[in-house]
């Protein structure tokens, strides 16, 4: 009977360390299950609203929004704005993920010739993007714009600015300038609100490979960096808002009703860049945890840190540049440079010495060192 008993407490004890390990294993997977659940929950949300796009599903998406903490008064109790007809639009243009790529225009960059031909050739001659164009609306800031938008585009809408210039080639911090950025982030809030992604481009900025795969699906906002410092989520990169995706959860909707409430809180001629760059830390740090990323310079390259490197850009941004006259000539340099080599054949690209041109009058206008 000792030995039957001491079979038995040794059974009992190679038991009782099996389940020792079992949930030792099991804790960890437990643990990361319940952090993730937050961002589990959201993309679960979101492909919902994806797949059914009526009034229901936008309203569970962005319902909850409201019970997130506030930052005092801001205007939230008004009643939203509209955007007559926008609704019906964005399910023509969304990607299957519910994604839509966002610009914005003016007569005097709609005109032939100017910003919008360059912006829309470049999809045609990048590699494999020109699909990306049929998921594009071009937002018109003026009448005569959304004239000349739908004489070459098939999603074109009307956001009226009610400030004086709008239609011609606007200062940079001109009065009507920061009225037109303002403006138009009020109608990417009311894209999020809908229940859509959206990634924002300037006009200025070419496409020629497809940033999207260069974009983490983990990421609330991605924003380009007009100097990257090489780590992607340290908030010292300071961030243009020229080019940004936002992926459409709770927590977005109420990041950029923020974004937008604080213009209240800096001085008259701030715009929404210099504004998100003062708060970002606000947003990442507070209950709101937006996972923020900044975009390499070496994929989405810009005019201010310039990478002669063909082989990985993804687009190309005209900043630290002034007046269009200037953005034009080094654009088209821009165009030139890829034409030569998107026709070289693949073996050639590989071992081609080819650089772009580098960008002389726009950087004269703000004095980059060569």
């Amino acid at each position: 009977m000792g030995s039957l008993r001491s079979t038995q407490h040794d059974c009992g004890g190679g038991v009782s360390h099996s389940l020792l390990f079992l949930l030792g294993a099991l804790l960890p997977t437990v643990l990361l299950f319940f952090l993730a659940s937050d961002r589990v929950d959201e993309q679960l949300s979101s492909i919902s609203t994806f797949r059914f796009r009526n009034g229901s599903s936008a309203h569970q998406l962005t319902s909850h929004a409201a019970d997130l903490p506030t930052n005092g008064s801001d205007g939230g109790d008004k009643k939203e704005e509209s955007f007559p007809g926008l609704a019906e639009l964005l399910p023509r243009v969304a990607m299957d993920d519910g994604t839509v790529i966002i610009t914005s225009v003016n007569e005097a960059f709609a005109r032939p010739g100017s910003l919008l031909d360059l912006f829309r050739g470049s999809f045609h001659d990048g590699e494999g993007i020109g699909h990306l164009l049929n998921h594009t609306l071009i937002v018109a800031v003026d009448p005569g714009a959304l004239a000349l938008c739908k004489a070459v585009h098939p999603h074109c809408y009307l956001l009226e600015v009610m400030a004086a210039g709008v239609s011609s080639a606007n200062g940079f911090m001109t009065r009507s300038y920061l009225e037109l950025v303002w403006s138009k982030l009020t109608l990417q809030h009311r894209v999020l609100q809908l229940g859509y992604n959206y990634l924002y481009t300037d006009l200025d900025v070419l496409w020629l490979r497809n940033p999207f795969r260069h974009i983490s699906l983990y990421a609330d906002m991605a924003v380009s960096t007009d100097r990257f410092n090489g780590d992607a989520e340290d908030l010292t990169n300071a961030p243009n808002t020229g080019f940004y995706y936002v992926r459409s959860t709770n927590r977005t909707v109420e990041m950029v009703r923020r974004w937008r409430a604080a213009r209240s809180r800096f001085r008259p001629l701030a715009h929404d860049q210099e504004v998100f760059e003062a708060i970002k830390g606000e947003f990442v740090a507070g209950e709101l945890r937006i996972k923020l990323v900044f975009l390499d310079t070496a994929l989405f390259d810009g005019f201010c840190e310039y990478h002669g490197e063909m082989d990985r850009v993804c687009t190309m941004h005209a900043n630290c540049c002034l007046r269009l006259a200037t953005k034009m000539h080094d654009l088209r340099n821009v165009v030139a440079d890829w034409k030569r080599y998107s026709s070289l054949p693949p073996p050639e690209k590989m071992s081609s010495k080819l650089r772009w041109t580098y960008p002389a009058k726009c950087a004269a206008t703000m004095k980059i060192p060569a």
